[in-house]
C-alpha cells in the first residue's frame, strides 16, 4: 500500500498536480506491482521562506539513509 507524499513550492494549477500525482500513481504500479487501489498520492506545498527548516532539515538531512535521490542544493550553504 504505497503512501506518496510530495513536498514542493506553490506555484502549479490544480491540473499539474493531478497529472503529477497520475504519473507517480503509473510508475508505482508497474514498479512496485500494486494496483491502482493500493496507491494514494498527497502533495504538500511549502513556501520558499519555510523550505529549510519544513523539508530540507527534516526530511533530507535528519534522514539521508531514506533518501534514493539527493538533491543538488543546500539551502542551509
Amino acid at each position: 500500500m504505497p503512501h506518496v507524499i510530495v513536498k514542493m513550492q506553490p506555484g502549479r494549477t490544480e491540473q499539474q498536480k493531478a497529472q503529477l500525482a497520475e504519473a507517480i500513481s503509473q510508475q508505482v504500479m508497474a514498479i512496485a506491482h500494486v494496483g491502482s487501489d493500493a496507491i494514494s498520492v498527497a502533495i504538500e506545498e511549502v513556501s520558499a521562506g519555510d523550505w529549510a527548516e519544513q523539508v530540507y532539515r527534516p526530511d533530507i538531512l535528519a534522514h539521508p539513509e531514506r533518501l534514493y535521490k539527493k538533491p543538488g542544493y543546500n539551502p542551509l550553504a
